[in-house]
């Protein structure tokens, strides 16, 4: 890895780990084919997506972050806590932080709904949440070195 290689990290929660692989690959696929170097952490669900940023960033080793993870509606209130608060714990760093984020949390109403969003040929969130932290690595360098 050369010093001047953009290093990200992939913060994937495992919940559903059929639909976490799918997503996983949309990442990797993207990052490999712009050239970045990543690592893949992995945290049991999306909650703790955004400690795990908030721990790996004090190292201080990455450029970037792409979260990972999919919440699928049920029956009860869990499924609003759970998207509501990862998509804040997200944003909030991000933005106290000016962390380049990419958001691949899935909030779907059902496994189905899933699937045509992780699939690589279908909606590839995986693959736009990483191309999301590279944009945002790319305005950073822009905004702080000047246009």
């Amino acid at each position: 890895m050369s010093e001047d290689q953009v290093r990200i990290l992939i913060v994937e929660a495992r919940f559903y780990s059929d639909l976490a692989d799918e997503l996983l690959k949309g990442a990797q696929d993207a990052l490999e084919s712009f050239g970045a170097a990543y690592d893949v952490v992995t945290v049991p669900g999306a909650l703790e997506i955004p400690a795990a940023i908030a721990i790996a960033e004090e190292g201080g080793r990455y450029d970037g972050y792409v979260a990972l993870g999919t919440v699928i509606r049920g029956e009860t209130y869990h499924f609003e806590i759970v998207a509501n608060e990862s998509a804040r714990g997200l944003m909030d760093l991000s933005v106290s932080r000016q962390l380049c984020l990419g958001n691949g949390i899935l909030t779907v109403e059902d496994e189905a709904q899933a699937w045509a969003r992780a699939r690589a040929s279908e909606g590839d969130k995986g693959g736009g949440a990483a191309r999301a932290a590279l944009t945002m690595i790319s305005l950073r360098q822009q905004l702080l070195i000047g246009l």
